[in-house]
């Protein structure tokens, strides 16, 4: 076994490949949502269930990561994620309705854990660069997701092949990662494992706020995976437009997520910024419910810069707010573990508010209460204050 640590480049590359794998498998499934409710006959609070499912699993696997790196480091542990993430990915597309439910739970949990280790690779690796290389891997997912909405229904339509097809064939970028980041199995080193943090940041207030505020700017992520292809198609738009309007809404993440490390380093506290792009992402996300046609495509952008800026944000927050990697690794457990499920919650709400009222119209009144909760708990999160202290 090699003792030594990767080169920084080395490291920040394998980081930002990781992370373009970690929201493949949510718009994939929203914009073949309406195909798979049709071919399989399954009902709008089912379709409800199976979008919440991976999105309940990135909550309630995430505390398994600071476990699984104690025992086996953060390389081995992402090696195994991104394995069993192909895995699960390719069995969405087999055995119908069941390959489709079983996949989403294993890929749910490879996300998971891979999600709470990204925050710590960054505070041990590139403590100079937290908030550049946070928005540069947040950047990476978002293509990811950009690229998923996009080409999943065109690949469907050239091959002339069902949902299946189009959801099993993201398992392919991958294997590729996976196999990019096997050579990182033989490096061992002092830095791999992170040592064993009190149980008290349960206890710290602070670390509440952040896990709230994770909880409810994830609650806005994952309506927009889940349910923005199938607002707009709602609205009159057909597949083909809504995933490609989801995808830009998508690729507008991209600028704020690049642009949230230029605010973070000018401001001495995030509280203003965190609150001021809270509403910025609800308010855009209630107007797609009630604007004129023409304003889709705004909206759609105004909503992917704030929410690619907000995610950016409080991903760097938790990394601000800890003074040492150990630290980093709890509370980047508690507020993904936590926050995750509670964002969970969004998409299965909407879905059964539909299947009640059969329109997407009431679901703004969920929207403002998580808009204003988000803007509050962002503010309290965002003071120049340490967990633990």
């Amino acid at each position: 076994m090699t003792d030594r640590t990767p080169s920084p480049w080395l490291a920040a590359g394998a980081l930002i490949l990781l992370a373009f794998n970690l929201r493949l498998i949510f718009p994939s499934l929203s914009v073949v949502l309406p195909e798979i409710v049709q071919s399989t006959g399954i009902s709008i609070s089912t379709a409800g269930y199976l979008t919440t499912l991976p999105m309940l699993c990135l909550g309630l696997f995430a505390p398994m990561a600071p476990l699984c790196v104690r025992h086996f480091g953060i390389e081995r542990t992402l090696v195994a994620a991104l394995v069993l993430l192909t895995v699960g990915t390719g069995i969405r597309g087999i055995h119908g309705l069941t390959g489709l439910f079983v996949g989403s739970i294993l890929s749910g949990a490879c996300i998971a854990i891979s999600n709470v280790l990204l925050p710590i690779l960054v505070k041990r690796d590139f403590s100079s660069s937290m908030a550049l290389v946070t928005g540069l891997y947040v950047t990476s997912m978002n293509l990811g997701s950009a690229a998923a909405a996009a080409f999943t229904v065109p690949v469907m339509t050239f091959w002339n092949t069902g949902w299946q097809t189009g959801l099993a064939l993201w398992s392919l970028p991958t294997a590729i990662i996976a196999l990019v980041w096997l050579p990182r199995l033989r490096i061992r080193s002092s830095a791999s494992v992170i040592p064993h943090t009190p149980a008290t940041i349960w206890k710290d207030p602070l670390a509440w706020q952040i896990t709230v505020y994770m909880g409810l700017q994830s609650s806005m992520a994952y309506t927009v995976l889940g349910w923005m292809a199938p607002i707009l198609q709602s609205r009159g738009l057909d597949a083909t437009a809504a995933g490609i309007i989801t995808s830009a809404c998508i690729v507008a993440n991209l600028v704020g997520n690049l642009v949230a490390p230029a605010l973070i380093k000018r401001t001495a506290d995030q509280r203003l910024l965190t609150a001021l792009l809270s509403l910025g992402c609800g308010t855009a996300l209630i107007g797609l419910l009630f604007a004129p046609p023409m304003w889709l495509w705004p909206l759609s952008l105004v909503l992917g810069f704030a929410q690619g800026a907000t995610f950016a944000t409080a991903l760097t927050i938790i990394v601000l707010r800890s003074r040492t990697t150990a630290a980093a690794t709890s509370l980047s457990g508690m507020a993904q573990s936590v926050g995750y499920t509670i964002g969970a919650f969004a998409p299965l709400a909407i879905g059964l508010i539909h299947h009640r009222t059969g329109s997407y119209t009431p679901i703004a009144w969920l929207l403002s209460i998580i808009t204003l909760g988000a803007s509050l708990s962002g503010w309290m999160a965002g003071r120049n204050r340490y967990v633990l202290d």
